[in-house]
């Protein structure tokens, strides 16, 4: 069973630039920065109220970050849901069609203590996630060992949460299902657009929400693998959240009304490492 949406992870050529970017832009510090000895990767950690994000680089010129990002560019490469039992969620997986791998463990080491991190995961193969790199995290060090990161700036400017994630797909019939009925997510609303020539499918864990988006146009194409979109943020103030951004350097938009009534957005197209982002002040 799925409680959260864990993490997103967003792989970057230059981590300790991309670092300063995501200081920048979510106005936090850093919560953890650390390495994967056996996996060849090195890491930073912001953790939000909802879920963390990590800044994911490789340490040499090899492996499958090196050549996500030799192909694709810099951006959002996978995301991953908490789950309490690793096993529990594999054999679920498998019985619902997907290709999921035995539990395996994992380490983090810190670079700034002598800390250690330990988990367990399990990988979904993209074949039977619609081409995404998507997996499950049993987490076992305390929560405390991954603290909310401190903001660098008035609270009410900073980011507070992850809002949502976009996945974008060409059959969202079966991207639905693959969320829904073989994940277990809870489908919060099925929407068409019809004036923007889109539905939408917004499914929530753990105070997330993964937003599917296909096209109202045209045959639906089983075969073409869904891409990652952007990150939406929360924040509290989106005009305090837009001063500060736009005092930092970074390229934004104006402050507008959202989709939702009664929220705010803006648009920041620098500073992301190739993320489409938005800021969003929520009702209430």
């Amino acid at each position: 069973m799925l409680h959260s949406f864990d993490h997103v992870v967003i792989a970057v050529r230059d981590l300790q630039d991309a670092s300063r970017r995501y200081v920048s832009l979510l106005g936090r510090e850093p919560s953890w920065r650390g390495r994967h000895p056996d996996a060849g990767t090195a890491n930073t950690l912001f953790r939000l109220a909802n879920c963390y994000v990590e800044l994911l680089a490789p340490t040499s010129g090899a492996g499958p970050v090196a050549k996500m990002i030799e192909d694709s560019g810099e951006g959002v490469i996978a995301a991953c849901f908490g789950a309490d039992d690793a096993d529990d969620f594999a054999a679920r997986a498998r019985a619902h069609g997907l290709d999921a791998a035995d539990p395996t463990p994992g380490e983090g080491r810190s670079d700034d203590s002598d800390a250690v991190r330990h988990w367990r995961t399990v990988m979904l193969h993209p074949k039977t996630t619609r081409g995404l790199t998507l997996f499950a995290i049993e987490h076992q060090s305390p929560e405390d060992a991954l603290p909310i990161a401190p903001p660098t700036s008035a609270p009410e400017s900073c980011v507070r949460a992850l809002d949502h994630v976009v996945v974008s797909t060409r059959d969202i019939e079966s991207t639905g299902r693959l969320y829904r009925d073989a994940l277990g997510l809870r489908l919060a609303l099925d929407r068409s657009f019809e004036a923007r020539g889109l539905r939408m499918m917004f499914f929530r864990v753990g105070g997330v929400t993964v937003e599917v988006v296909g096209s109202l146009d045209g045959p639906s194409d089983p075969s073409a693998r869904d891409q990652f979109g952007g990150l939406a943020f929360q924040v509290p103030d989106a005009a305090a959240a837009h001063a500060r951004l736009a005092a930092a350097d970074h390229d934004v938009s104006e402050v507008r009304d959202g989709n939702k009534p009664g929220t705010r957005v803006f648009t920041v197209r620098s500073g992301t490492c190739g993320v489409p982002t938005l800021v969003i002040e929520p009702t209430g």
